[in-house]
């Protein structure tokens, strides 16, 4: 449910898009058609409204709001708000890349700032696992996210609007998964669950 969750955005982006008739156009924008008549630009604010759903939900039922979502909205709010204010679509483009690597500059310096991996700040409580792992993970995350950063500038560069699109849905969350689930199966050589 938590993947889901966290998903949520980038699933309304995607369903917005392709509702709105996305795959028989191009991210090219007209100026003067309304928002809601340019698939790109739609499903841009749809993925910000979604992304401010899931913070107010969170915090309407007194849960504590991660700071990787809180990273998330920012990023969204900013990026996406550019896409919409100056009606291009790069910067909605560039969003998954600049998260991506946020996301890898964080992991990168927790170490240093916190002490500790943040991958172990946010796991230890539930599992148990030598110092070396834990740098492990760490490391893993943060190759895996710039990875992701590029593998999008790619995406952006030599795909067109429409297969972008496709990538981040398809190709992104089946990355994610994949490597989750490698992930799973790492720790559960080393890892023995806390009572």
């Amino acid at each position: 449910m938590k993947f889901l969750f966290d998903l949520f955005p980038v699933i309304v982006f995607f369903a917005t898009y392709y509702l709105a008739g996305g795959q028989k156009g191009s991210c090219v924008v007209t100026p003067d058609l309304p928002i809601t008549q340019e698939p790109i630009l739609l499903a841009t604010g749809a993925a910000i409204l979604a992304t401010v759903i899931q913070v107010g939900w969170l915090v309407l039922r007194k849960k504590k709001v991660g700071g990787m979502l809180w990273v998330g909205f920012a990023v969204i709010a900013i990026f996406g708000g550019a896409t919409l204010y100056f009606r291009n679509p790069s910067f909605i483009q560039w969003k998954p890349t600049i998260l991506y690597w946020t996301f890898a500059i964080v992991l990168l310096l927790s170490p240093f700032l916190l002490g500790r991996s943040l991958v172990r700040t946010m796991m230890e409580r539930q599992i148990s696992a030598p110092d070396k792992v834990w740098g492990w993970l760490n490391a893993a995350w943060v190759i895996f996210f710039a990875f992701m950063g590029v593998a999008n500038l790619v995406a952006v560069s030599q795909l067109s609007c429409n297969a972008w699109v496709n990538f981040k849905f398809y190709g992104f969350t089946a990355l994610l998964f994949l490597f989750a689930v490698g992930q799973a199966l790492f720790l559960s050589r080393y890892v023995e669950e806390k009572p």
